[in-house]
């Protein structure tokens, strides 16, 4: 069994009470691992309970159902995701899972409606889907907002920094399922790779099965408290702070053979940049020339194969 990474629990009301606190302990922990674990995170139970019923509905449908809302060069930014297709970079086997993916819904008109495509439901088999993964996309979000106004302070900048180029950012909520995992497979459920986004939230990490790899080269479970949320730092914001904030490698380990035959769940929250916001690093002389939100995740959507 793999060692448990050094990572406490924060408050989330400290950005509120104490917002140097704040900063001070999640930039810590982000610093020395990449990872953050948060508790209280005042996300209501009932709405994170119909999102995972929501999702365990979608995904128990009959695979032919489940293909309908699937599309062909959509790159997975949009609704279904079948089972086999992701792969992490530099790797030669696809992941273990099938997904589905829910974006923000913009008006009519909006100056990104070319970029960030409107989203899939799957109306006609369960109706209660979209309400249920609308509210929780909402919830995150403003999650979200409120750990960045930690990280802002404690990279010395103004505590709403993040505000504006999040606002209208690409961001996506994943609804995950990795089937049991057969005796013979090869793959794990989502191999080493780092995130693409500026930071990730993730709901369902109680489940064992995700590790860090540490600056030392060895992996090590990251400890999850049941009803916590684990957040970690994505490439973006790494290339933002010019290495500051690691965005550190992390997978999904296959279970031990006596749970091999069970569903593992989870819902993480990648949240983005707006695609016109300029990645320049807050450090001079930095050797990664600025590049725009967008321009960089269609490079990284190229490497693991979704696009």
């Amino acid at each position: 069994m793999p060692s448990r990474a050094d990572i406490s629990p924060v408050p989330l009301s400290l950005v509120e009470e104490n917002l140097p606190e704040a900063a001070a302990r999640f930039g810590d922990s982000f610093r020395r691992t990449g990872f953050a674990v948060v508790e209280g995170h005042g996300i209501p139970a009932d709405t994170i309970g119909a999102a995972w019923e929501a999702a365990k509905r979608f995904f128990a449908l009959p695979d032919e159902v489940k293909r309908r809302y699937h599309q062909a060069g959509g790159a997975g930014q949009r609704g279904y995701t079948p089972f086999g297709i992701e792969t992490a970079k530099g790797a030669s086997l696809s992941d273990l899972k099938e997904f589905w993916h829910v974006g923000l819904d913009l008006p009519p008109g909006h100056r990104f409606g070319g970029i960030m495509a409107p989203n899939i439901w799957p109306d006609e088999e369960l109706p209660e889907f979209r309400p249920a993964l609308q509210a929780l996309f909402g919830a995150l979000q403003q999650t979200g907002l409120r750990v960045l106004k930690a990280i802002a302070v404690h990279l010395g900048q103004p505590a709403d920094f993040f505000e504006s180029p999040v606002q209208d950012g690409n961001s996506i909520l994943r609804l995950l399922h990795y089937p049991p995992v057969s005796p013979q497979a090869d793959a794990v459920r989502a191999g080493a790779h780092e995130d693409i986004n500026v930071i990730t939230l993730l709901l369902g990490a109680e489940e064992a099965g995700l590790q860090l790899l540490s600056r030392q080269g060895e992996w090590l479970e990251v400890p999850a408290p049941e009803g916590s949320l684990v957040i970690n730092v994505g490439d973006m914001l790494q290339r933002q702070t010019g290495g500051q904030l690691p965005s550190t490698t992390h997978r999904v380990v296959n279970p031990p053979a006596e749970r091999r035959h069970l569903s593992r769940y989870s819902m993480p929250f990648f949240l983005h940049y707006r695609p016109d916001w300029l990645i320049e690093p807050f450090v001079e002389n930095s050797a990664m020339p600025p590049i725009t939100a967008h321009d960089f995740l269609l490079q990284r959507l190229a490497e693991i194969k979704l696009s």
